[in-house]
């Protein structure tokens, strides 16, 4: 796979990786888990919350007030 990169993305994924000590491929892959990471969660809190919502939505209106 080759990935295409602007010259300041190059950059910023070579100063990402010489920061870690690893290689550009090692840190454009954890940058990618990461991001993955990040909206799995978001995607689970957002289906929490709506549960909430469902749930007690009435006695959350009421303590509102």
């Amino acid at each position: 796979m080759t990935l295409r990169l602007t010259d300041e993305q190059d950059a910023a994924l070579t100063r990402l990786a010489q920061a870690q000590g690893i290689s550009k491929n090692e840190a454009a892959a954890r940058a990618i888990h990461e991001q993955n990471q990040r909206l799995s969660r978001r995607d689970q809190i957002a289906g929490s919350t709506d549960r909430v919502v469902a749930r007690y939505g009435d006695l959350l209106d009421r303590l509102g007030q």
